[in-house]
């Protein structure tokens, strides 16, 4: 689907890049045309949470035409994981993008089947909550580590979905310092990033992000990676495109990023 698609959904919908519900069901996704659950689960999550997802902007940013690309977004709450990919799923005429998820929600029975149909790259580096359900990481490890696999899936020529914070930052005005990870991807393959940013609108900012709140999702253009240097790729070059995706972050998201502050800590607690 390329721009004037997405165009099109925005005027025929109440809002930018949330299409009335009929069309929600009506509209052929072609790449899913041999796959009726992970088609009808699109629909059926699409339309679930038509009511939290305001407006999407900056579609044409991650259109088909665009791929390969590493998305790299803002994460404030945990239905991220799932309404994300699944908008952009839908807009991208069932063609996906493959997000690193946390293998703890794949514990959780019927999200974990919603977020294996969408061919996650599972990352097992945090414990699960509580401890006795690390008996079961093994069963969700690969061979390759995540990074090897979003470098082979990007070779593919698919597309895969980043949040750099690496957590649920629920701060309602900072984002945190982030890891370096999809910085590194995109100098060592040459693949640009499109940067995304999550906004809240409606909440007062008094407290912390929770769950049920609307939410505004803005796409940006793509940040390409400077030309690979024969010698290798630098800390210093990976730090400054690393700071480059967190400010585009930060624009997008109406978010300050926090360059001082420990990876899961606000700039309150210096290193």
């Amino acid at each position: 689907m390329g721009p004037e698609s997405t165009t099109s959904t925005a005027v025929a919908g109440t809002r930018p890049g949330v299409p009335p519900l009929i069309e929600l069901w009506r509209r052929p996704l072609p790449h899913l045309r041999n796959d009726r659950t992970i088609r009808g689960v699109c629909r059926v999550v699409t339309s679930i949470s038509r009511w939290q997802v305001r407006e999407i902007h900056g579609l044409e940013h991650v259109a088909p035409d665009r791929d390969p690309f590493i998305l790299a977004l803002n994460h404030s709450q945990r239905p991220e994981a799932v309404v994300v990919p699944t908008w952009l799923c839908f807009h991208r005429n069932g063609r996906m993008v493959h997000f690193m998820a946390d293998w703890n929600f794949l514990l959780i029975p019927v999200l974990s089947w919603v977020i294996r149909l969408h061919d996650p790259i599972v990352v097992v580096r945090k414990d699960a909550k509580p401890r006795f359900l690390n008996g079961f990481k093994s069963r969700f490890q690969s061979p390759l580590s995540p990074f090897e696999q979003a470098r082979e899936r990007l070779a593919r020529g698919q597309s895969i979905g980043v949040f750099p914070e690496a957590t649920t930052n629920r701060h309602p005005s900072q984002l945190l310092r982030g890891q370096v990870g999809v910085a590194r991807l995109a100098l060592e393959s040459g693949i640009p990033v499109v940067p995304g940013g999550i906004r809240f609108p409606s909440h007062r900012g008094a407290g912390p992000i929770g769950d049920r709140e609307p939410l505004t999702v803005q796409f940006g253009p793509a940040l390409q990676p400077p030309g690979i240097d024969p010698s290798g790729v630098s800390a210093e070059s990976v730090a400054a495109f690393h700071e480059q995706i967190m400010r585009a972050i930060s624009t997008l998201s109406a978010k300050k990023w926090q360059p001082s502050a420990r990876r899961t800590k606000y700039a309150v607690v210096q290193e």
